[in-house]
């Protein structure tokens, strides 16, 4: 990615972050952010081996999903990185679909790597990172941040600690041998260990498993149990949220076919 367009995502992204509400560091609550924003956002547990998220634009609406199987770190990126895309590259597309390689920044397309950078420039700014290190972070020794300090700045910032290795490595802050034995701490100690250490958030290193799903979008989970993308009790616990039953919309329901769908299939759901 070349430095002219490195500038110009870190010029959208702290656009949108002066936007938000920011703790003393990070951003208190992106799924929040999102929603005021103007965004529709869909989150739901669809398990731990399907896609991470999307975003389409649906007619007026720009709709992003998130699935919260996902540690809510994992999620919180996910979220960025489809704003991300919702920023910088609605002009070209009107949907993308991110999956572990994509998120994890393994994936060679570049508009990947762009939702990638603007999600590490609106999570984790390189001035608030300085001036957390600076201010927060007391007896640095000779050999660099602890895992312990890695904890820490990964609970004010709301990322993972895997995040907070790669955008310190990116920022120069630590080299490749610290980042690996930081790596090699976090596997020893265990990241739910190292938050609670610190008086972290331990919430950041599980799933939410939330169900949040807007009104209007009855119709849509409707439709994927339809077309058979969801099953029976993920449409009863999406309908109880709302104090319905399926006898409520039984108008609206079909026998299920024996065909199985994918993540495509929900995407259309929000094109009809």
């Amino acid at each position: 990615m070349q430095d002219t367009r490195k500038r110009e995502i870190r010029i959208k992204a702290d656009s949108l972050r002066a936007n938000c509400k920011v703790g003393r560091y990070g951003i208190i609550d992106l799924f929040k952010e999102c929603e005021r924003i103007g965004y529709k956002l869909l989150r739901y547990p669809l398990g731990e081996n399907a896609d991470l998220g999307f975003m389409i634009q649906k007619d007026k609406d720009i709709v992003i999903f998130t699935n919260s199987c996902s540690r809510l770190s994992r999620e919180i990126f996910t979220l960025a990185h489809e704003i991300g895309h919702a920023v910088l590259h609605l002009n070209d597309a009107n949907s993308f679909i991110d999956d572990s390689v994509t998120i994890n920044g393994r994936s060679t397309d570049e508009k990947e790597q762009e939702a990638n950078y603007f999600a590490a420039c609106l999570l984790m700014p390189s001035d608030d990172i300085n001036r957390f290190i600076d201010l927060e972070i007391e007896d640095i020794t000779e050999n660099g941040l602890s895992a312990m300090d890695i904890a820490r700045i990964m609970s004010e910032f709301n990322v993972s600690f895997d995040m907070v290795l790669n955008r310190l490595e990116s920022l120069g802050i630590i080299d490749t041998n610290q980042k690996t034995r930081l790596d090699n701490a976090k596997t020893e100690m265990k990241v739910g260990n190292l938050l609670r250490g610190v008086g972290g958030n331990s919430k950041l290193n599980v799933a939410s498993d939330v169900i949040d799903i807007p009104y209007e979008y009855i119709d849509y989970v409707i439709y994927n149990y339809n077309h058979n993308a969801v099953p029976k009790e993920t449409l009863e616990r999406v309908l109880d949220c709302y104090g319905l039953s399926i006898d409520d919309v039984s108008d609206k329901i079909v026998e299920p076919s024996e065909d199985e769908d994918d993540l495509d299939d929900l995407i259309g759901g929000l094109d009809d």
